[in-house]
């Protein structure tokens, strides 16, 4: 008799063996299925931070990140909390012409007018199917944590400008031109978006709050204030530059 039990429970652990290979139900030995739908990538984060009922403490519509009739929120609130702030110099850049003075009988430095412009990218962050602020974006929302610090960051439009027109001699012999090195600013921090907990109903389950967070860094240039309103110009060096003809 005990021989009989022992072979029946051999038998047992075969099927279930056979099942796992096979993909038969045996559901109490296959991994929890609500532990994969936890797992989220930092661009799943923050496409449910882009349609967030609540970003950085604004309340929002569904229209206001292209949603349509019957489109509800994917995420009941999206914070930044910001980790740390610094400011260094970015990439030196030519920002106007060459102008020569070659000719072969030159004999004093020429005066010139040199206008010379650079144009920095703003709003510059890890997750570009949400960077660019304006309507659509989430990025516009960092806008005000900008003004905690030195210089203006407005992280709803693409690009911001530093330019001016100097006077400058250029010696014999010499090729002038002018470079740009911006001030560039870098805000890390994280994005952090919860899905509040249901206390469920008749036909739907209760649910636990879930949180998720996103790592992020964002890079733009430190800008100053314009003039009366005017759009504010990018800090930064300029400086001539002379090369031999």
């Amino acid at each position: 008799m005990s021989k009989r039990k022992l072979r029946n429970r051999k038998v047992r652990y075969v099927a279930i063996g056979a099942a796992l290979a096979t993909g038969g139900a045996v559901v109490t030995l296959l991994p929890s299925a609500n532990a994969a739908e936890e797992e989220k990538t930092p661009e799943q984060i923050m496409s449910m931070c882009h349609k967030s009922a609540v970003i950085n403490g604004q309340r929002r519509a569904t229209r206001d990140f292209g949603g349509g009739l019957g489109d509800g929120f994917a995420a009941d609130n999206c914070d930044f909390v910001e980790t740390k702030f610094e400011t260094f110099e970015g990439p030196t850049e030519k920002s106007s012409i060459d102008f020569p003075n070659c000719e072969t009988n030159a004999t004093d430095p020429a005066k010139v007018s040199v206008t010379w412009s650079a144009t920095v990218a703003q709003g510059k962050g890890k997750y570009t199917v949400t960077q660019q602020g304006g309507g659509l974006g989430i990025f516009g929302f960092l806008s005000g944590s900008w003004l905690k610090h030195n210089g203006t960051l407005d992280m709803t439009v693409e690009s911001a400008t530093a330019g001016d027109t100097e006077q400058r001699e250029v010696p014999v012999g010499k090729v002038l031109h002018m470079e740009f090195t911006p001030k560039i600013q870098r805000m890390t921090g994280e994005w952090r978006v919860r899905i509040d907990a249901n206390p469920g109903s008749f036909a739907v389950n209760p649910s636990p709050e879930k949180n998720f967070v996103a790592p992020e860094v964002v890079e733009g240039p430190v800008v100053l204030p314009g003039a009366a309103g005017a759009p504010g110009v990018v800090d930064g060096t300029s400086k001539a530059v002379l090369t031999d003809c």
